[in-house]
């Protein structure tokens, strides 16, 4: 199976340049939402990853009929109760900036020492397909929040989380080792794997 166009529902630079790494064999052209013009905004409303990413991609879809994919991924750090989950784009607020989202972690979670500074990342993608049903896949990787960030590769909340196999946070390390082993690389491993099947 080769699209002619895969969308992904997305205008968020770094997401899209992962994704077209990862989707560059299923389609000849992986473009982001900034590619068309007067495309929907979707509410974002949905009370779980998979919920939003559901809700994105059926939405883009129905609108433009091309294959969507969409990702709803984020942050469930233990010690906050599992926020800023499906709000950790917005954690600090609508419009604000990764370094905005990762201050306010930061103050929430000071004092709090390393050993319970437990966190995980979250990504669940839609794929939606004209006239088929939307599947889903999901996926996670754990770790700590640091203190201070570090790294400048990733973007996001990967500058503060720590990955205790490779001693480095999500920011620090190579592009092509965090496609493999980062909460939506796996994800979309379980995704390309049924694309492969489906060819």
């Amino acid at each position: 199976m080769k699209w002619e166009t895969i969308i992904v529902a997305t205008k968020n630079k770094g997401k899209v340049k992962e994704f077209q790494q990862l989707l560059s064999s299923f389609a000849n052209k992986i473009v982001a939402l900034d590619e068309f013009a007067h495309i929907p905004d979707v509410i974002e409303d949905g009370l779980t990853f998979a919920q939003n990413a559901r809700k994105k991609a059926e939405e883009i879809c129905a609108f433009t009929h091309i294959p969507t994919i969409a990702d709803d991924s984020g942050l469930e750090v233990d010690a906050l109760g599992g926020r800023p989950g499906v709000y950790s784009a917005r954690y600090a607020g609508e419009k604000v900036s990764d370094q905005d989202n990762n201050q306010k972690l930061l103050l929430e979670l000071k004092g709090i020492p390393f050993e319970q500074r437990t966190a995980r990342f979250v990504s669940h993608i839609a794929l939606a397909i004209p006239d088929e049903p939307t599947i889903g896949f999901e996926d996670i990787v754990e770790g700590y929040i640091l203190v201070e960030p570090k790294g400048e590769k990733g973007f996001g909340y990967d500058p503060l989380f720590y990955l205790p196999t490779y001693q480095k946070t999500m920011a620090e390390i190579d592009i092509h080792l965090k496609n493999q082993i980062s909460h939506r690389g796996k994800a979309m491993k379980k995704l390309i794997q049924w694309l492969e099947e489906k060819k």
